[in-house]
């Protein structure tokens, strides 16, 4: 690991924490003009995920900055006018067009280990290339079908193709339709302005560190790393040249880095009051949240149910600039339903239930029915908190 110089800036808890929260967007004033777009050339990456219990997380991402967007006004603020492409970043996420050229790295490591380990039958990759250039923009469906008894993943031979085609950076996924890639031809989709890969991979990941520093406000060497999928020895290569500035951070045992930007003021504002994605870049990485927030979270999606503490997409409550608890919804018609809720304590009763409320007319319910509650007495408090924020915001 490269020697960390001795840091000039040191930063209270406190103060990493705002810093942190400005820099995701949730202290402050949202910028409402630059909407949905806005939001995502902030973050750099929006992370994508099958799961949908109220909405999409890419769809949370947004509402949980900005408030009550409409859901099909994100879809098309990502996906409209060549603003942006799906690619393998912190997972499958999207990004801002403005950032396929910092994934050249990625692109030709991908390219470097051409089979994958599983062949395809001669001719289908150039079908499947042939087949977007004259026919246009096509799903996996389109291209002859997803799945039909495919070695890999259960995959058919085109999907596998085009597949490949997006690593390599061929082929670019420019929007999702009834959940299922779009593919077009990158030379196609892809703005000439940005469809290149002159960087070099040293390059490709300075700019990236530069970046998820800015998107963090300040990290550590994992945290940082963690943002992009960059492994700790890349960006030990990078960051002296990063422009990110070495400090220290009251509690942290490790060194840490941040924008400059982000010390030049001090962060203050608004403290955004919502509930979050489990995948928002807010919480991605487990420990960082403990250490900024102390507070354990952890997606049980996957966890056997019986095993389950929280709840299957259990979304933290985010109020005054800290997590105070978590819950569990679902849907039922035009209730939602808060199956499991827990709360830091009495103060998180009324901004949890106002959360609740918001998140509830967002996605079209009038009604909040909840089930479980950690604390058995905050039920009643809850409760009645919840009826009187439906009357405000329904009278």
């Amino acid at each position: 690991m490269t020697p960390v110089p001795s840091p000039a800036v040191e930063l209270s808890a406190d103060q990493a924490r705002r810093i942190a929260l400005r820099a995701q967007g949730f202290l402050g004033a949202p910028d409402r003009r630059a909407g949905v777009p806005g939001v995502l050339r902030h973050l750099g990456a929006v992370q994508l995920d099958t799961i949908s219990v109220l909405a999409r997380s890419h769809e949370l991402i947004p509402y949980a900055r900005l408030g009550a967007v409409g859901r099909r006004t994100v879809e098309e603020a990502y996906w409209s006018g060549g603003r942006s492409f799906e690619y393998w970043s912190h997972a499958a996420c999207i990004l801002p067009v403005e950032e396929w050229p910092h994934f050249a790295f990625r692109r030709r490591a991908y390219r470097s280990r051409p089979h994958w380990h599983h062949d395809l039958p001669d001719g289908v990759y150039d079908t499947v290339i042939k087949q977007l250039r004259t026919e246009g923009p096509l799903t996996a469906t389109e291209l002859g079908g997803a799945k039909n008894g495919g070695e890999w993943w259960d995959w058919s031979a085109s999907k596998v193709a085009v597949e490949r085609a997006l690593m390599y950076g061929e082929v670019v996924c420019t929007e999702r339709r009834g959940w299922k890639r779009v593919y077009d031809l990158a030379e196609r989709a892809i703005p000439d302005t940005v469809l290149h890969d002159d960087l070099s991979d040293a390059e490709c990941r300075r700019r990236l560190v530069a970046l998820a520093g800015r998107s963090l406000g300040v990290g550590t060497r994992g945290d940082i790393a963690d943002y992009h999928r960059l492994r700790g020895e890349e960006f030990d290569a990078v960051v002296a040249d990063s422009g990110l500035v070495p400090v220290t951070v009251e509690g942290w045992a490790k060194p840490a880095w941040a924008d400059p930007e982000a010390l030049a003021t001090e962060p203050r504002g608004r403290h955004r009051t919502t509930l979050l994605s489990p995948f928002d870049s807010l919480v991605w990485e487990r420990a960082r949240t403990e250490r900024i927030f102390g507070f354990t979270h952890r997606l049980e999606a996957y966890v056997p149910k019986q095993k389950r503490v929280h709840g299957y997409f259990a979304m933290p409550l985010l109020a005054g600039g800290k997590l105070q608890g978590r819950v569990d919804p679902a849907r039922e018609g035009t209730t939602l339903v808060a199956r499991q809720a827990s709360l830091a304590g009495p103060k998180a009763v009324v901004p949890m239930a106002e959360a609740l409320v918001e998140a509830a007319a967002w996605v079209g319910c009038t009604d909040i029915r909840l089930e479980r509650i950690d604390a058995p007495e905050l039920r009643d408090p809850l409760r009645d908190e919840i009826g009187r924020a439906l009357q405000r915001a329904y009278r």
